[in-house]
């Protein structure tokens, strides 16, 4: 609910402080006063487009400030903290227009941009009128007030769950298809590539291996020289002369009392480790006999594999895990159409299920519609309309055009004239025409309106008497679940009022100036009065006057 109004130097008002309550609110005044300007500068509050020429002249900058009542479950709060700010019972909006045409926004004095303050203050308050481009004029918003006139969130989520299992499907099979595009591009290459490894066989370690191969085989007739003299110094009699001090030693063992039995023992282990030590110099000498050809083959297979590695980029080692990955790549690449196959009935199965889910809701919402037409017929016919026609037009999409919301278009269109075709809101309907048709359609939708603040501009234009009386019924029993703002030249529509302002345009020497007045009962019925006789207010008018405010009372 709106809870007050302040303006700074917005064009003919210089300074304005207002407190609005709920129900229905009345503004009066005569032409040209200045309602339209209280209108602009809360549009600009709640985020509308400005420009310099709303600023007061002689000012450096212009103020609005709107502050609401929020309820707990109102969605603005989920905006909000969304958006990172703060969540009070209490919310403030505030717009600063410069001379130079630049503005600032605020939400609770933390500085937003126009686009978060417009999205606040949309949420908040619906303005209707022959300017207004958002709320019922703006077909985008026409499919959300259908669903939430007579579709359940049952229906709606089904739908959303369904597209969202589509589009997954599409963006797997999307996937696959790019991975099988991709491969296939390098298939020749990667069966090139495997052959070559598969050919070559490497093996982990392998390198390691093959440069200590190489090593020992560089370094052979140095160690063919250290073997030959190892050779000689063993065949010299070593073990032989080992051999015969053992024998000596053992041979008088006994007499020595024991003391010999370690020495003899030592001579023995020593020239049976000579006698091995003989032959493993022996089988060295032979390993070591000069090959060249061996150090050539070792040398060609160490550097093939260091040069495939380098080729892939790789360590040596790591050649036989790429050998691996390589083979089941190429196993899934040559089978990959099948797999594609499989992508393409998941999508098959998901399309179906949205397809399913998506014309459960179109039945559901042409039932709505065809009970919102009916709705709103009821109330053109006391509102002087009844030669019009209101239509909720169903537009099926195309099949790229279908999203989480369903596969149709929603629009509201009404033709004015029997036979004439039905058309949008803004372009068939006059400025008048237009105010009544969105209290008509909002008197059926109300109930599922977000904003608790309605504001109807004129929606009284061009009717009068008993019509203008059944406007403000109806004005009266949105008011019950709502505050409605209505500016209006009808007394049958201000006489309904709970609240009452009148909008004053004072003119000097010095300029004009507009200023706005809460009325009490005695200056209501003189200003209803005023409505009714024009410049000579008569005994008549206010008799007239007390008539209609009477008549307007709830019954006790």
């Amino acid at each position: 609910m709106l809870l007050g109004l302040s303006v700074r130097d917005i064009v003919l008002i210089d300074r304005l402080e207002l407190e609005f309550a709920e129900g229905l609110c009345a503004l009066t005044g005569e032409t040209g006063a200045g309602k339209t300007i209280l209108l602009d500068a809360l549009g600009l509050a709640l985020g509308a487009r400005s420009d310099a020429g709303l600023l007061r002249a002689g000012a450096e900058r212009g103020v609005v400030v709107a502050s609401f009542a929020l309820t707990a479950e109102h969605p603005v709060r989920a905006l909000l903290e969304e958006q990172g700010l703060d969540s009070d019972d209490e919310l403030a909006l505030r717009r600063v227009l410069s001379s130079d045409g630049r503005t600032r926004g605020f939400v609770n004095d933390q500085p937003v941009a126009v686009g978060l303050l417009r999205q606040v203050g949309e949420a908040l308050v619906e303005i209707h009128g022959q300017h207004d481009e958002r709320g019922l004029l703006n077909p985008a918003g026409h499919r959300v007030l259908l669903d939430a006139f007579g579709v359940t969130d049952k229906v709606r989520g089904r739908c959303r769950d369904a597209y969202a299992v589509v589009r997954g499907a599409e963006a797997a099979l999307a996937e696959a298809e790019a991975v099988l595009a991709r491969g296939l591009a390098e298939i020749d290459y990667l069966r090139h590539a495997l052959a070559e490894l598969t050919a070559m066989a490497p093996r982990p370690g392998e390198a390691a291996e093959l440069a200590e191969t190489r090593r020992l085989l560089r370094q052979g007739e140095a160690l063919r020289e250290a073997l030959a003299e190892a050779t000689a110094a063993l065949h010299d009699g070593a073990d032989a002369r080992l051999r015969a001090a053992e024998r000596a030693l053992a041979r008088v063992a006994a007499l020595a009392g024991g003391r010999l039995d370690a020495a003899v023992e030592s001579l023995a282990r020593a020239a049976s480790e000579a006698a091995e030590a003989a032959a493993l110099v022996e089988q060295a000498a032979v390993a070591f006999e000069p090959d060249p050809a061996r150090l050539e083959a070792v040398e060609e297979r160490l550097f093939a594999l260091r040069e495939v590695a380098r080729k892939h980029r790789v360590e040596v080692d790591d050649l036989a895990e790429l050998q691996r990955d390589w083979t089941a790549r190429l196993e899934r690449l040559e089978t990959g159409e099948a797999g594609l196959e499989a992508h393409r009935v998941a999508l098959a199965a998901a399309q179906h299920g949205y397809a399913e889910a998506a014309e459960a809701l179109s039945q559901r919402r042409r039932r709505a519609a065809a009970r919102l037409d009916q709705a709103v017929a009821k109330e053109l016919t006391p509102l002087k309309l009844e030669r019009a026609r209101f239509t909720t037009r169903l537009e099926p999409l195309p099949r790229e055009q279908w999203s989480a919301d369903g596969a149709e278009r929603v629009a509201f269109e009404v033709a004015t004239n029997p036979g004439a075709a039905p058309g949008p809101l803004s372009r068939i309907a006059s400025g008048g025409e237009l105010a009544r048709f969105m209290l008509a359609l909002k008197v059926a939708l109300a109930g599922t309106r977000s904003a608790t603040t309605l504001i109807f501009d004129e929606v009284d234009r061009g009717v009068g008497g008993a019509v203008a009386d059944r406007v403000g019924a109806r004005l009266g029993r949105l008011a019950e679940t709502a505050q409605i703002l209505v500016v209006t030249h009808s007394p049958q529509v201000a006489a309904r009022a709970r609240h009452h302002w009148h909008v004053i345009k004072d003119e000097s020497d010095v300029g004009a100036r507009t200023r706005i007045v809460k009325l009490d009962e005695a200056a209501r019925r003189e200003e209803i009065a005023r409505m009714l006789a024009g410049a000579e207010v008569t005994a008549e008018a206010r008799a007239a006057a007390g008539s209609l405010i009477e008549a307007a009372r709830p019954a006790a």
